[in-house]
């Protein structure tokens, strides 16, 4: 096989994977220059090279119901997946997260005798258990972030290898807390900051932001609010969002920042939606609450649906309000290290008191930055080499593979 003409399917198709994407983009195009890439991605992943046949942005919905609104059109998308893939007979492929639409393009891959290496693991060991075959029949080398999903596999017969987490390889913010309030808008210094991460969804700035920002309001006026803006969201609009809401100015001032992780580094504590900023936070080290809100019908289907497996969470052990864990910490972690506020317990009230044990030199402040130490330490990488080499090296290792063949 020569390598100039290497082609490789990339499918990414929320902003992490995004991310994660451009970066395997640009580590194997160090070292095969010729190589193409083509499929689902978002504008980083385009601008490392990839050609994208579908856009990520015109895909990427959350919640079961919003899923289905968006389905005619997420169908033409995979149909537009498929047929390119058919046509350019890619030598490999790596697919990233985005279960629904990555799974079923598995199938299409392994039956054209494609190799598959599926990177950021579904969450087959919390519910749709049932894709597990899906996985043992189309994939051939799973790359997972999480250590517990690599025992998972294992036990399955899956080839799974821990890689890391990739947000473990960054280093910590090092700008001072100084030189951070001056270039994001004269902060205060004097005060404390609280940071408020809603989610980089427009619809779930709508459902969590609102309630963030009254808690803050329970406070009182002694915090400033820092609101890092998303890459998925734009500034306008959040700015107006956030303008619009007069019962806000019971609170201190409300600032929109460029960069989460410098939000984190230099808050005192924050209020994070699950999802991925919930690791960020962690490694940062940064003693946080985590909050989440979706439809009732999402919520229910999920509550009901959702059962760990063994390697992951105790069987049985829900908290007060039956519900099991969602947040990757407190998985991570095998216990409970940050509180979860979730739907009905998302009030307010709620969140500003979980706030207050965090802000001040509590025992409970103190234990929580020694768990996400505990944490952060579990998610690095065992072999040294970073998750985005490791995917790279099972590429290689999959094309020598069928240049034998």
């Amino acid at each position: 096989m020569k390598q100039e003409n290497t082609a490789i399917f990339l499918s990414a198709g929320e902003a992490s994977g995004d991310h994660y994407g451009a970066q395997i983009v640009r580590e194997i195009l160090a070292r095969r220059p010729g190589t193409s890439f083509f499929g689902l991605g978002g504008r980083e992943m385009e601008e490392a090279g990839q050609e994208r046949i579908v856009r990520a942005e015109d895909v990427a919905h959350m919640g079961i119901t919003e899923v289905v609104r968006h389905a005619p059109r997420v169908y033409a998308s995979y149909r537009s997946l498929v047929s390119s893939i058919k046509q350019r007979r890619p030598q490999a492929a790596v697919l990233i997260d985005f279960p629904d639409v990555n799974l079923r393009l598995a199938r299409e891959l392994k039956a054209l005798g494609i190799p598959v290496i599926y990177f950021v693991s579904p969450q087959l060991w919390a519910w749709k258990r049932r894709r597990l075959q899906w996985i043992q029949e189309r994939v051939d080398r799973m790359m997972v972030i999480f250590p517990f999903e690599e025992d998972f596999y294992r036990a399955r017969g899956v080839d799974a290898t821990f890689t890391g987490h990739p947000l473990s390889e960054l280093p910590v913010p090092t700008i001072s807390r100084e030189e951070y309030a001056r270039r994001e808008g004269h902060l205060d210094l004097r005060l404390p900051w609280i940071a408020l991460l809603p989610g980089s969804r427009w619809r779930e700035i709508e459902a969590n932001l609102p309630r963030m920002v009254e808690a803050a309001a329970e406070l009182g006026k002694g915090y400033e609010l820092l609101i890092p803006l998303a890459s998925t969201i734009a500034w306008d609009q959040l700015n107006e969002f956030v303008s619009s809401k007069t019962v806000w100015q019971k609170t201190g001032p409300i600032h929109i920042v460029s960069d989460a992780r410098e939000a984190l580094r230099h808050a005192r504590a924050s209020v994070v939606a699950s999802g991925t900023a919930t690791v960020q936070a962690a490694l940062i080290g940064n003693p946080f609450v985590v909050v989440y809100n979706v439809s009732a019908l999402t919520f229910g289907l999920a509550k009901k649906l959702v059962r760990y497996s063994p390697e992951v969470w105790p069987e049985g052990s829900t908290d007060k309000h039956g519900n099991l864990p969602i947040a990757m910490v407190n998985l991570i972690a095998g216990q409970r290290v940050v509180p979860e506020l979730l739907q009905q317990n998302f009030t307010p009230g709620n969140v500003a008191a979980a706030l207050r044990s965090l802000l001040d030199d509590t025992p409970e402040r103190m234990q929580m930055i020694e768990d996400l130490s505990s944490v952060r330490e579990r998610l690095q990488s065992r072999s040294g080499a970073s998750p985005i080499a490791q995917v790279a090296d099972a590429v290689e290792a999959l094309l020598h593979e069928g240049a034998k063949v």
